[in-house]
């Protein structure tokens, strides 16, 4: 089984420096298309094989949590360069999506099992977009697109608890706490929902200010 902080783990965050490194070199729009192309060509079987009978569950299943959301928005942002897909994989790829990097969720097995593949291409490949347009393609975060993330994000929230309630799942992490993350930090629900959701509007606030100061 995968253990946080282990040898996989470790392992994982060295490939997410390296190759995060070598995408900064490699700034031209076909470098984006190859990277969207191998995201869908990586990822989809996966998302595939978890609707097939004996592996489906609505409860887990479906693409619907944030960091799913996430890479749809990044292979979008990748191929168009669309400032609204690319503020989406910012803003959710540098923080929602990093936390699986820093306290990890997943307790599934370990490499090379398609389960372990799959989490860590999702969270990685996020990354390695939002990473890739915002330095190196310099598709920049401005008001506008924090103010998407915000709206999005909000309406993503209420539908989700909503389907979550009436399906029995946790999509979001919206109606209960993974064990060992840092919403331990924020209380019990529903306040924990609150006081990160109050967070991100902050940190995503600090990550935009230094590109608005600049293009000015």
């Amino acid at each position: 089984m995968f253990e946080p902080y282990g040898l996989s783990h470790g392992v994982v965050a060295v490939v997410f420096v390296a190759v995060s490194a070598l995408l900064l070199t490699f700034r031209s729009a076909r470098t984006s298309r190859v990277l969207a192309i191998v995201i869908v060509a990586v990822q989809l079987p996966f998302q595939i094989h978890t609707m097939l009978p004996g592996q489906w569950d609505i409860a887990y299943s479906l693409p619907l949590q944030l960091c799913d959301l996430a890479l749809i928005a990044a292979v979008w942002a990748l191929w168009t360069r669309s400032p609204a897909a690319a503020a989406l994989t910012y803003y959710w790829g540098l923080t929602l999506t990093a936390q699986a990097l820093l306290t990890p969720a997943y307790r599934g097995p370990d490499y090379p099992d398609w389960q372990f593949l799959m989490f860590w291409g999702i969270h990685l490949f996020t990354m390695w977009a939002a990473v890739h347009l915002t330095w190196g393609a310099g598709v920049r975060p401005d008001w506008r697109g924090y103010r998407l993330t915000l709206v999005v994000t909000a309406v993503w929230m209420v539908i989700m608890l909503g389907f979550n309630g009436l399906a029995g799942a946790n999509y979001g992490f919206l109606n209960a706490k993974p064990s060992g993350s840092v919403l331990d930090l924020f209380g019990p629900w529903p306040l924990y929902l609150v006081v990160a959701a109050l967070l991100l509007a902050g940190v995503w606030a600090l990550m935009t200010a230094p590109f608005t100061r600049s293009s000015r």
